[in-house]
C-alpha cells in the first residue's frame, strides 16, 4: 500500500499543477440537432423548474468528470486504469449531451463551476492516493447520490406530466442506469474493503448533497 501511495504521488504531482494551471471552463457549444428534448415552457414556473433541473444536472456531470480526471491522474498507469477510463468516457458522454440541452435551451451553467472543477479533481486524486479501494470507494459514493438525485427528478417528472417530459425523462434514465452501473462496478471492485469506509462515504455524501442544493440557485 505504501509503495502504490508514493507511485500515486510522484504521479499527482506534476499532472496537479498542469490541471490547476488550466481551470478553465469549456463554453458551452449550440447542438446541430433540430429540436431539444425539453418542451417550450408554459409559463415562468416551469421555466424556472427545468432551469434548476438542467443546470444541477449539468453541475453534477461536470463534477464526476472532474473526479474521474483526478484518479486518472494518480492510477493511469495501474490495473485500474482501463476500468476507471471506460467510466470516465461515459460521463463524457453526459457532460457532451448536457452542454448540448443548455445551449439548446440557453440556460445558464452554475456559477460555481470552477469551484467543482478543482473540489472534483482534488477529490478523485485524494482517494485515489489511498489505492484503488480509495478511487472506488469514492465512485460508489458519488455514483449513488447522483442516481438517487435522478430517481428524484424521474419520480418529479413523472407526477407532473409524463408525456410532455418524454425525451427528458429518457436522457435521465439512460444517464441514471450508467450510474447505477459505475456504483455497482465500485462494489465488485473491492470499495468496501477499504478502512474507514463508511466514513468516507458517508462525508463524500454530505458533500454532494451540499453541491446539489447550491448548483441549482447559484
Amino acid at each position: 500500500m505504501q509503495q502504490a501511495t508514493h507511485a500515486g504521488l510522484a504521479a499527482f504531482a506534476p499532472l496537479t499543477i498542469r490541471q490547476f494551471l488550466k481551470l478553465t471552463v469549456p463554453p458551452l457549444v449550440v447542438s446541430s440537432r433540430c429540436h431539444s428534448v425539453i418542451p417550450p415552457p408554459r409559463d415562468s414556473d416551469e421555466k424556472e423548474m427545468l432551469d434548476r433541473m438542467l443546470r444541477v444536472d449539468h453541475a453534477g456531470e461536470y463534477g464526476a468528470n472532474r473526479i474521474y480526471a483526478g484518479q486518472m491522474s494518480v492510477l493511469r498507469r495501474s490495473q485500474s486504469g482501463p476500468l476507471i477510463q471506460e467510466m470516465w468516457n461515459q460521463e463524457k458522454k453526459h457532460l457532451e449531451r448536457f452542454n448540448e440541452i443548455l445551449a439548446e435551451n440557453r440556460v445558464r451553467p452554475t456559477a460555481l463551476l470552477p469551484l467543482w472543477n478543482i473540489a472534483g479533481f482534488v477529490l478523485g486524486a485524494s482517494t485515489a492516493l489511498l489505492g484503488k479501494e480509495g478511487a472506488m470507494a469514492c465512485t460508489v459514493a458519488v455514483e449513488e447520490s447522483i442516481t438517487e438525485h435522478y430517481n428524484s427528478q424521474i419520480r418529479a417528472l413523472m407526477e407532473k406530466d409524463p408525456e410532455r417530459y418524454t425525451e427528458l425523462l429518457q436522457v435521465i434514465k439512460e444517464f441514471r442506469d450508467d450510474e447505477m452501473e459505475h456504483h455497482d462496478t465500485g462494489l465488485e471492485h473491492d470499495a468496501e474493503t477499504i478502512p474507514g469506509y463508511w466514513l468516507l462515504k458517508t462525508a463524500i455524501q454530505l458533500g454532494c448533497k451540499v453541491a446539489i442544493s447550491v448548483s441549482q440557485r447559484i
